[in-house]
């Protein structure tokens, strides 16, 4: 059962990032600040308003950026494939690029929130999966976890 973990909590450290545009498109993506745990390649959760997305973290010549959150790992691998939740979320927040929201850091390097600033919201922390199992279901091509 997924715990509960309010975006005030001791244990949330909170980063101010940015939105930017992604690449040429007018996009939004999310710029992330130096000091969160998360490397170019890694594959992450990131809350949007209550929901668990999957995004991939990448880089570019200004730093780590996501460029989308997805339903499953596999849309995040292929992001044409399906609809960008960060989008969805940025249009539905009324934020565009250039504007400033805030990180949690829920668990370094898999589990991240999104949230406007000053706003508290409360996550549904889930467990990391057993590191063997998604070793083997990436094996085999089921990575939707």
């Amino acid at each position: 059962m997924p715990e509960r973990l309010p975006s005030d909590h001791p244990s949330v450290q909170t980063f101010r990032a940015k939105l930017a545009r992604s690449g040429g498109t007018r996009r939004p993506c999310l710029r992330l600040p130096d000091g969160v745990s998360a490397a170019d390649g890694d594959f992450v959760r990131l809350h949007l308003d209550g929901t668990a997305y999957h995004a991939r973290v990448s880089s570019d010549a200004s730093g780590l950026v996501i460029r989308g959150a997805y339903d499953n790992k596999r849309l995040a691998r292929v992001p044409g494939d399906g609809e960008n939740r960060l989008v969805e979320w940025c249009r539905d927040n009324d934020r565009g690029a250039g504007e400033a929201v805030e990180l949690d850091e829920l668990d370094g390097g898999y589990q991240f929130g999104l949230r406007v600033p000053g706003v508290r919201t409360v996550y549904r922390i889930t467990k990391r999966p057993n590191s063997s199992l998604a070793d083997i279901a990436e094996k085999f091509g089921r990575s939707d976890e």
